[in-house]
C-alpha cells in the first residue's frame, strides 16, 4: 500500500525543492536596488496623492459587510430554487422565513442610516 504513494511523495518533494531553489536563487543572484520611485505606492497608473495609510470611514466597512451578507443570501437562494419542486410547501415557508429575517435586518440598517453614503 505504501509503495503506491511513493510516486506522489517524490513529486511533492521535487516540487517543494524546486520552489525553494527558485526563491533562494532569486534572492542570491537578483539585484536589489531600491529607490524612491520603486518604493512609491502604485495605483492604476496615477501618481499617489496624500498618505497611503489614510483612515477610512466606518461606513465603508459597514457597506462591505452588508454586501457580503446579502451576497450570501443569494448563495442560499440558488440551491433552494434548484430543488424547489422537491421541497414543496415546507421549503417555501422556510425560505420565506429566511428572507423575512433578512428583510427585517435590512429595514433596521436602512432606518439607522447605514446605507446612506456621504
Amino acid at each position: 500500500m505504501a509503495e503506491s504513494y511513493f510516486p506522489i511523495m517524490v513529486i511533492l518533494l521535487l516540487s517543494a525543492f524546486i520552489g525553494v531553489a527558485i526563491v533562494a536563487l532569486s534572492t542570491l543572484l537578483g539585484r536589489n536596488r531600491p529607490s524612491e520611485v520603486k518604493l512609491m505606492p502604485y495605483e492604476c497608473g496615477m501618481d499617489p496623492i496624500g498618505d497611503a495609510r489614510r483612515r477610512f470611514s466606518v461606513r465603508f466597512f459597514l457597506t462591505g459587510m452588508l454586501f457580503i451578507i446579502f451576497d450570501i443570501e443569494i448563495i442560499f437562494l440558488y440551491p433552494w430554487a434548484i430543488i424547489y419542486d422537491k421541497l414543496m410547501f415546507f421549503g417555501f415557508v422556510e425560505m420565506l422565513i429566511f428572507v423575512a429575517i433578512l428583510a427585517v435586518g435590512l429595514a433596521h440598517v436602512w432606518k439607522k442610516g447605514a446605507l446612506e453614503w456621504e
